[in-house]
């Protein structure tokens, strides 16, 4: 799900790139200056990228309830569901560099044989569905498993043909050139110092994120925050980001990237939104109910 399509690429070497490497984004607003305003953390406690970013809640009361009032919710089936299916995905890509790296590019065969052998993925206990629930839900597991596999061993093939005299080491970083579940230090910005990423392309340097869910504009925050990251532990320019939606309908797998420049107009919201929900824990501000939703962990709580 994280390789581009030809389109995409098009789209990322003539549009994307040109223009990230040209946006004229102020020194202040790099991760790097993480020291100075307006990127220093106004308040000594960390946040989760995810809180910082997210805003299905529209009053952040979620924030205030898990922070504050120290109140623990349960996970919604849809967020259990989106965890298990992004977990799928991260084994098969590192199954996949494992199959490379043991078997080597002597015996490439074998690799292929590896990729096309049958894994089936259990719910775990702990997704409260019935059986229906659960046989739909290990369904889509093998959509996700079978589109990515064939994916994956295309990707070998492609490397393979050109290079006869490539090595594991170069066939795993070219075939599969992202790094899965790559871990940050987002401390210096006022977040949490065991961040995690989706998934990091070091070619051209882009964070990806994975969504089940429905495109929304503050998703962006989340790859935005991990970009001043970066910027601060490694102090090199993060301009990119993409987010990968993925849906199953009649037991189709739909795939959608929203592929964006970092700016300024993203790392100054970033900044607004760290700082004010800061402030809502800090202060202890308990900013009411409005326009709630079922899905919400919290909605029995606020009700």
């Amino acid at each position: 799900m994280y390789f581009l399509n030809d389109e995409e690429k098009k789209q990322l070497l003539k549009g994307y790139l040109p223009r990230s490497r040209q946006a004229d984004i102020a020194e202040e607003l790099r991760g790097w200056n993480w020291h100075q305003p307006p990127l220093i953390p106004p308040y000594e406690l960390k946040l989760g990228a995810y809180e910082i970013a997210s805003s299905y809640c529209p009053t952040q009361r979620d924030l205030y309830l898990r922070r504050v009032q120290r109140v623990k919710s349960q996970p919604s089936v849809a967020m259990l569901r989106g965890s298990f299916l992004h977990d799928i995905l991260v084994k098969e890509i590192i199954r996949t560099k494992k199959l490379i790296y043991k078997n080597g590019v002597e015996n490439y065969k074998e690799i292929f044989k590896g990729l096309e052998q049958s894994q089936h993925y259990k719910v775990p206990d702990h997704i409260q569905l019935d059986g229906k629930g659960k046989l739909c839900l290990e369904k889509e597991a093998e959509i996700i498993v079978k589109f990515e596999r064939q994916r994956l061993s295309s990707r070998i093939h492609e490397v393979l043909v050109k290079q006869p005299y490539i090595g594991e080491d170069s066939l795993a970083n070219l075939a599969i050139p992202v790094v899965v579940e790559q871990k940050l230090d987002g401390s210096f910005l006022g977040m949490s110092s065991h961040l995690s990423v989706d998934a990091y392309t070091f070619s051209e340097p882009m964070i990806m994120d994975l969504k089940f869910a429905e495109r929304r504009k503050f998703h962006r925050l989340q790859t935005t925050a991990y970009a001043l990251a970066m910027e601060a532990v490694y102090e090199f320019p993060v301009n990119l980001g993409c987010i990968v939606y993925a849906k199953i309908k009649d037991d189709r797998l739909f795939i959608e990237k929203d592929i964006h420049i970092i700016d300024e107009e993203l790392r100054q919201w970033f900044i607004e939104e760290r700082d004010e929900k800061m402030r809502l824990v800090e202060e202890e501000i308990d900013p009411g109910i409005k326009e709630c939703t079922e899905h919400c962990p919290y909605f029995n709580i606020c009700h």
